[in-house]
């Protein structure tokens, strides 16, 4: 048995889920939409007090359901005006003594600061780039100087988010 203040960091694909009782749902229900909130308040909304509050957020924290704290800045507010939508597909068949097009493509993508999102996709394209640029030019410069000069790279089919319906970051607890 560990003994000791904190648990050792242990990778994310190791960690077995936790029990999650109606509680701790409720704590995440109320850090999702307000990381900041205090023990106190959270503690009042669901009936427990700041120290058990504490401890559960603790242990969710600890076993990786409660991945990281982050501040979520708008990007129109820093001069991110345009968001788009790549679905990207890859060359399928490469030289023996080239890397996998699949592991070259991951690693590059996360060098690309306009890549805010890559999702690995069944069907036709392999990959959905959520990308967001200063405007119709920083989006052209990023396609033609880095997109498609990427090695794995064959093929690109871009949508332009017109108007956000829905954005949320917290999931159904």
């Amino acid at each position: 048995m560990w003994r000791g203040g904190r648990l050792p960091r242990i990778r994310r694909h190791e960690r077995t889920p936790p029990a999650i009782d109606k509680l701790d749902r409720a704590i995440l229900r109320r850090l999702q939409d307000n990381g900041r909130e205090t023990y106190d308040v959270i503690g009042e909304q669901v009936g427990l007090s700041p120290s058990a509050v504490l401890r559960r957020a603790k242990r969710l924290e600890e076993c990786g359901v409660i991945d990281r704290y982050v501040a979520l800045v708008r990007p129109e507010a820093v001069g991110l005006g345009l968001t788009a939508y790549l679905n990207v597909r890859l060359e399928k068949h490469t030289e023996s003594h080239k890397r996998n097009p699949m592991d070259l493509f991951r690693a590059s993508v996360q060098t690309w600061p306009e890549v805010v999102e890559c999702a690995a996709l069944t069907g036709e394209m392999d990959y959905l780039l959520r990308v967001v640029v200063a405007d119709m030019a920083h989006y052209s410069r990023f396609i033609m100087d880095t997109l498609l000069k990427h090695p794995s790279v064959q093929d690109c089919k871009t949508s332009f988010v017109l108007d956000r319906v829905k954005a949320t970051t917290a999931v159904p607890v």
